[in-house]
This record gives C-alpha cells, structure tokens and sequence, in this order.
C-alpha cells in the first residue's frame, strides 16, 4: 500500500513537472504491467532479460 502510494505520488509530481520516467529492477510483468498502467515511460530489468555487454547486445539486437 505505502509502495503505491508513494510511486502515484511520485508520477503526479513528475507529470505536472513534465518529466519521463523510468522504472529499474522490474522483476515480474505483473510489476511492469502495474507501472506501464500509472504512466511509466521506460523500464528494465530482469523480466527483459539479464544484463549483458555491449558488444553481446550489439552481436544479438
């Protein structure tokens, strides 16, 4: 409850500053879904895949 609190709180501050916004450590796509759903712009995480170098990144994307 307080975790969703504070994130809506957050983005309405965020939107009236009009910012974009990033979500880290996304785990689960229950989570992104949530976050996509209150406005997040961009998010990453293990959910997308683990990190890897660039020049992996560039080899496989």
């Amino acid at each position: 409850e307080n975790t969703e609190f504070i994130i809506s709180n957050i983005i309405s501050l965020g939107r009236k500053l009009k910012l974009k916004f990033i979500a880290e450590g996304v785990e689960t796509f229950e989570q992104a879904d949530y976050l996509k759903d209150v406005g997040i712009h961009y998010l990453q995480g293990y959910v997308f895949g683990r990190p890897v170098s660039i020049n992996e990144f560039i080899e496989n994307f």
